[in-house]
């Protein structure tokens, strides 16, 4: 919370660093008299902490465009990049300018310098960077173009380049009175940058993606040895608290304040938080308080979101009395304790529901004292409640938690016939996804056992004909269908299953159960792909995932024909899956086409990394010797390494120890170089407690290996001393 203004002079040989730049303005720049060196001075009149201050000298391209704010006034935009590499600039610039413009029209949040700037390096250890006015970014979030990035890759950097700017106003301006409030920066600045993708994509994709992400990372990090508060009491190594916790759930706690507040509601706090603060560090208290002020209500309770850690379960209880024409709910909630919490206090839990009737339209929502439900959202703020709802005429299908309202796990007994009639009925697109997800995991969990005890997998036909009705509905749009379509991941099985868990027994089952998909609805998937090729008469077999040799040859086809990175990697990452001499072809193809490209050359490597076989292992080990891999590069290491132990569960996971012995030497080696990228890998064990007890004991021995080391960095000693022993190392909050 120590602020000041800054002026700085940079000085250096031309030769050597042509581009100097700092935060702020440009004041002065020119030769120093009698050498061959030069200068520049730059002035940020906003009072800042040091943390935010950058300074940056090179060899450096720039893409120069300019800005208009809603004042009149013309921004300067900058982005500085490896010279060579200015071409795939376009749609970092391109988001960039979306960004501003949403920011004033959402927030009336304009842009306060004459230059607004980003420099993007390709061994920039982190993601990005929101120092004032001149961000630093890894430069996979800056370049793209068709023939180099995937869809995924321009999503990407439209949504960093937004929360880097945003932070401008959620992080700059107004920055945090010390690291304890780094969620209050981090988790509305995450919040905007969704709302943003939302508003420049589809809102509905945007939430299913946003939540997968949340519950593949978060909720696991809630249930294991790294749990911590959204905002902790303590911290040994701050490195290590830049996690999804802060960053995912923090953004969520923002959502269910526009949840309970409402549009306008939200507005309203929104605009006292940045006229009352504008200029000061600021903590999660002054924030909240925000919101009660400028809508009169107290949220002293909804502050335990910030100081519990944990995801709530909400159990849900459903009963139809068709004589009184009444729908009754009995709510409980419960918080599992965690280490230093043993004991929880009820949360405010803010509810999105809806009652379907048999034409699929939504019931109005009466409670029994009379009081119509706006926008059908209920809060939950005691351990039990009871809910009536009148004038019921028809025993409804509840939908729960819609749009994802609140950050927990619900528990309620739903038929096959209710989800089936949600994927296909229900008015939030949210929860029709949700409902062919919850279909597909309990037949998946229930085929998990099965396999592990000699039986087999059914074939569930409510999830079959769910998924042929969205396939079939012509208003879905195709980013919808593809995530309805996908199945839920190895991890998400082996978090819903919570204890003893088998990965190749989940591979197993998520395999057999694509292979069912595809053969059940082959002839429709084959019209689909059909239809959504447009570059020519290819004859697709929708049951690729068997390996079909003539399914093969669809793959190999389109990875030859492709004209853009995402149909590339997608018939790349379909071959991949086959050990078949077509996999090794487009491999070998694919890094000599684009070896000279480093983003490119990272795909190549993770994709490898994740293949589910045997032989993924020792193919790692041996491409750790490739002339294009390097230790001493971020995205290199987790490209390779972070891929196999973060995304291959079954080979990560191997029976024999081989793959945790592989990743625990790798971060030992890694650590006296690169002690963040070091822990992070180290961090692929935090669900180690939860395996069947062989592997169990043998990620167990793989930590405390590394724990007993006594040179270890503070980030990787924080990270394996409380995945072995549960506890944290202290620095008191002050």
């Amino acid at each position: 919370d120590v602020m000041a203004v800054y002026t700085t002079r940079i000085e250096a040989e031309k030769t050597e660093a042509p581009v100097l730049l700092a935060n702020g303005n440009p004041v002065s720049s020119g030769n120093i008299a009698g050498t061959d060196r030069h200068f520049a001075v730059w002035h940020d009149p906003f009072p800042k902490p040091c943390y935010l201050f950058a300074l940056v000298g090179g060899k450096l391209a720039c893409v120069e465009d300019s800005f208009r704010t809603m004042s009149g006034r013309t921004v300067a935009l900058k982005i500085f990049v490896e010279p060579g590499k200015e071409g795939r600039c376009a749609y970092a610039m391109d988001s960039l300018k979306r960004a501003m413009r949403w920011d004033e029209a959402r927030y009336g949040r304009e842009y306060d310098l004459d230059v607004f700037m980003i420099v993007a390096v390709s061994d920039f250890n982190m993601g990005a960077m929101e120092n004032k006015g001149l961000n630093i970014f890894n430069d996979k979030y800056v370049l793209a173009s068709q023939q180099t990035a995937t869809d995924a890759d321009f999503a990407h950097i439209e949504a960093v380049i937004a929360h880097e700017y945003f932070h401008n106003w959620t992080g700059n301006r107004i920055t945090c009175r010390d690291w304890f409030q780094l969620c209050l920066k981090e988790g509305l600045t995450v919040f905007r940058d969704q709302e943003f993708s939302a508003e420049q994509r589809s809102r509905a994709v945007e939430r299913i993606g946003d939540v997968r992400v949340l519950r593949a990372h978060q909720f696991v990090e809630d249930a294991g040895p790294l749990a911590h508060p959204v905002r902790p009491s303590l911290y040994h190594e701050i490195n290590n608290f830049y996690t999804a916790t802060v960053y995912e759930k923090g953004a969520e706690i923002v959502r269910m304040l526009k949840v309970l507040l409402d549009d306008d509601g939200f507005r309203k706090g929104m605009d006292l938080y940045f006229s009352r603060h504008d200029g000061h560090a600021a903590t999660v208290e002054d924030f909240i308080a925000c919101f009660a002020d400028a809508n009169a209500t107290d949220l002293s309770q909804f502050l335990r979101w910030y100081a519990q850690p944990g995801t709530p379960e909400l159990k849900v209880t459903a009963s139809f009395d068709e004589s009184a024409r009444s729908f009754r709910l009995d709510l409980a909630q419960t918080l599992p304790p965690r280490r230093g919490h043993p004991v929880s206090e009820p949360m405010v839990i803010p509810l999105v529901l809806g009652l379907i009737g048999k034409d699929g339209r939504d019931l109005p929502l009466v409670t029994a004292d009379g009081r119509r439900i706006e926008r059908g959202m209920v809060v939950v703020s005691r351990p039990a409640e009871p809910l009536v709802f009148v004038d019921i005429p028809e025993r409804p299908v509840l939908s729960l938690n819609r749009g994802f309202s609140a950050p927990i796990k619900v528990f309620a007994e739903t038929s096959a016939e209710d989800l089936q009639f949600l994927a296909a009925h229900d008015s939030d697109a949210f929860n029709r996804w949700e409902a062919l997800q919850v279909l597909a995991t309990s037949l998946l969990v229930e085929g998990v056992a099965e396999l592990r005890s000699g039986g087999r997998l059914r074939v569930d036909q409510a999830l079959i004909d769910a998924l042929e009705a969205t396939l079939s509905d012509p208003d879905l749009e195709p980013a919808f269908a593809a995530q309805a379509l996908s199945m839920p991941a190895e991890a998400d099985i082996a978090r819903e299953i919570g204890e003893d868990v088998d990965p190749d027994a989940i591979f197993r089952a998520r395999s057999e159960l694509r292979r069912s998909i595809g053969e059940e609805l082959g002839p429709l998937l084959e019209e689909r792909y059909a239809r959504m090729n447009d570059r020519g008469p290819y004859r697709p077999d929708a049951a690729s995932a068997s390996g079909k040799p003539d399914a093969i040859g669809v793959a190999e086809r389109q990875y030859e024909s492709a004209d853009n990175m995402t149909d590339r990697m997608g018939a790349l990452a379909a071959l991949a899956l086959h050990d078949v001499p077509a996999r090794a072809r487009c491999l070998e193809d694919f890094y000599r086409t684009y070896e000279s490209d480093p983003l490119v050359v990272d795909k190549w490597f993770a994709l490898q990394a994740s293949i589910p076989e045997p032989g993924t292992l020792p193919r790692v080990q041996a491409l750790t010797t490739h002339p294009a891999f390097s230790f001493a590069n971020p995205n290199r290491v987790r490209a390779l390494i972070g891929a196999f132990a973060h995304s291959n569960q079954t080979q990560f996971n191997r029976a024999d120890g081989a793959g945790y012995e592989f990743v625990a030497q790798t971060v030992v080696d890694l650590d006296p170089r690169n002690p963040q990228v070091a822990a992070r890998l180290l961090s692929a064990f935090k669900s180690w407690r939860a395996l069947e007890p062989a592997r169990r004991g043998k990620a167990e021995a793989a930590l405390r290996r590394v724990a007993g080391l006594a040179t270890l960095s503070r980030d990787v000693k924080d990270i394996v001393t409380r995945m072995t022993d549960g506890g944290v190392r202290t620095t008191d909050k002050g």
